[in-house]
């Protein structure tokens, strides 16, 4: 187990009980990311937590593959799945580097308050392109910290070492703007509810 799983299995049940911050802007998201949804659609959420954004999404597609690196996290996931009967989400516990994406072959990927807290999020958005079909969708939510808190780069390493904080990258907007457009995806709807607030990026893959 290694020290960012360690991290959120240990917040994992705090997690869960904890209210959504920005209810009004969480639900615009859910929203925006419905009218892209159709019924035989194919969805992996990378990041999926404990489960509520998928469950949400669930009534509006065939299926969703959801995973997440913390164990705790996908077994509360799976809990509340079962509590509202729903059948059409397959949760895993793994890493995004070890999941295993065949070319072409997913409608949407969601990437919610994820891309921040990858080692490598440029590998991860070129992994999600190529396992998109042509015209496919990756919406994103996404913390960029180095537009506003470009100091915490100093500070995450501390709290790192003693355990208080997850593996966290600092970018600004533009810089992940960047990230996607080099991956080849076209930026089809940008927003941000307020400054220092996460970037919504509904973009499409060209190729």
């Amino acid at each position: 187990m290694d020290q960012s799983e360690k991290f959120w299995n240990k917040i994992a049940q705090k997690y869960a009980k904890q209210a959504i911050e920005d209810e009004a802007s969480y639900t615009k998201k859910l929203e925006i990311t419905r009218t892209h949804l159709q019924p035989n659609m194919k969805v992996l959420e990378i990041g999926c937590g404990t489960g509520s954004t998928a469950i949400s999404h669930a009534p509006y597609v065939k299926h969703i593959h959801a995973v997440d690196i913390s164990s705790k996290m996908i077994e509360i996931a799976q809990n509340k799945a079962s509590e509202c009967n729903i059948d059409n989400i397959t949760f895993e516990h793994t890493t995004i580097d070890a999941l295993h994406l065949t070319d072409n072959s997913l409608d949407i990927v969601l990437g919610l308050s994820i891309l921040h807290l990858l080692e490598d999020k440029e590998a991860v958005i070129r992994k999600v392109y190529k396992a998109l079909k042509p015209g496919g969708m990756f919406i994103t939510s996404t913390t960029c910290l180095a537009d506003n808190m470009a100091f915490i780069k100093y500070i995450v390493p501390i709290g790192r070492l003693f355990g208080f904080m997850p593996l966290l990258k600092v970018f600004t907007t533009k810089e992940l703007e960047n990230t996607l457009s080099a991956a080849h995806f076209n930026i089809d709807y940008q927003w941000q509810p307020s400054k220092g607030k996460a970037v919504f990026i509904v973009a499409k893959k060209t190729l």
